[in-house]
């Protein structure tokens, strides 16, 4: 039998300030580690019993649509890494020939984020990936230039200059930088 010291809510158990020991592992009911620090509007985590900003809810299957308004919500308030949680739903649950669109969706909206978080190199390599898998997916003649309304090329072409005045130095404020998906 295990002694007293051994259980969970020993006295002696390093413990946060909000009571969670430190060494637990965040756990959905599956039991698969999931981070439950809060977190900013830029994704970064805050500490234990700080207020952030609502997650994005994941695994949500949404209409393609839905998803663009979702994410465009998102970016316009200046949250690119939720709108990025938005299109890595759609990515996972969407068919097979629609996933280079979403994921490069996803990346456009990770370099968004890691832009206004002053990581320049990650940023700018991050929209040129997304910006190259979007106009990849929309090829020419493949009569997918529109998708669910978006204007690919614009975002390509958005993303590819922001690219750009990042690794020039300049600072990006996500929700004045953010991309009009419907443009």
């Amino acid at each position: 039998m295990d002694s007293p010291a051994d259980s969970p809510m020993d006295s002696t158990t390093d413990r946060t300030a909000s009571g969670r020991a430190v060494d637990a592992r965040d756990r959905d009911d599956e039991g698969r580690a999931r981070n439950a620090r809060p977190r900013d509007g830029l994704g970064r985590p805050l500490p234990y019993g700080t207020d952030g900003v609502p997650r994005q809810p994941e695994g949500v299957v949404r209409e393609p649509e839905e998803t663009v308004a979702e994410a465009q919500r998102l970016l316009d308030e200046g949250k690119p890494f939720h709108a990025h949680e938005v299109f890595e739903d759609a990515w996972k649950s969407g068919p097979e020939e629609e996933r280079q669109l979403w994921r490069g969706m996803a990346q456009l909206a990770v370099g968004l984020t890691h832009a206004a978080r002053g990581n320049v190199t990650g940023g700018a390599r991050l929209l040129r990936r997304g910006a190259g898998a979007v106009t990849d997916w929309a090829a020419p003649g493949a009569g997918r230039e529109r998708p669910y309304g978006m204007n690919l090329g614009g975002v390509a072409e958005w993303a590819r200059a922001l690219a750009g005045e990042v690794e020039g130095g300049a600072s990006v404020d996500a929700g004045a930088r953010a991309p009009r998906l419907r443009g």
